[in-house]
């Protein structure tokens, strides 16, 4: 149980570390954010500054309370992302069923609309974060752990929060590409059956024509009339 926790404590710390950083890594990504809680269901007009800026020190306090050695302070951090994620799943349902296509500014400037999947991920986020807390807070959590098994259990817990922060880029790179629209198709060929052979027209002269023939003109080259 000691891996699984600290397993549990990397995953849930590494995620919201890269969360509040990517919303505080430029004016641009503040702005965005704070801009995206317009559609929030839960997020009163006024004030929506100070709720994105409440939203990120909350973050960062996770990261923070998940290294220290005792087992309260990591439950703290747990109880915190649990309560986040617990607030975010639910205006993502709200916002998704009232028809809104909010861009989700989870981890940066993604531009992909909240939807399913983000409700998902931030239902199981959760899960995970209250049973972190079950596991810091049982009686296995003093159990010693070997230093391999720790260095297994933590490069799991960065490996799935990596997952978890690239999940849009992940469906965008898998996801078929639109078709290319396909040349115009041209008119029916008809079978060399049913193709118009041209007859050919032979050359009659000037007087089949009605044109007068001048005495002394020599005739045209295959018109088979004789000199006058």
């Amino acid at each position: 149980m000691a891996y699984l926790a600290l397993a549990a404590r990397c995953l849930i710390g590494i995620v919201f570390l890269v969360s509040a950083v990517s919303k505080t890594s430029s004016v641009r990504a503040f702005r965005e954010f704070t801009e995206s809680l317009d559609d929030m269901p839960l997020v009163p007009p006024v004030g929506k500054k100070s709720v994105a800026l409440s939203v990120i020190l909350a973050e960062y306090s996770v990261p923070l309370l998940m290294p220290w050695p005792e087992t309260a302070v990591q439950a703290a951090g747990f109880l915190v992302s649990a309560g986040l994620l617990g607030v975010f799943a639910l205006s993502i349902a709200v916002a998704v069923r009232r028809g809104k296509t909010t861009p989700c500014r989870c981890f940066g400037t993604s531009a992909t609309p909240l939807g399913a999947r983000h409700l998902v991920r931030n239902l199981v986020l959760a899960a995970l974060a209250g049973l972190g807390v079950a596991l810091v807070l049982g009686p296995a959590s003093d159990a010693p752990a070997h230093p391999g098994g720790a260095v297994i259990a933590a490069a799991g817990g960065a490996a799935l929060a990596a997952l978890v922060a690239t999940l849009d880029d992940i469906v965008q790179l898998f996801r078929p590409a639109p078709g290319r629209p396909g040349p115009r198709p041209g008119p029916p060929r008809r079978h060399p059956s049913q193709e118009e052979t041209p007859h050919a027209v032979p050359d009659r002269g000037p007087a089949a024509r009605g044109g007068a023939v001048r005495p002394g003109s020599r005739p045209h080259p295959g018109s088979g009339q004789a000199a006058a």
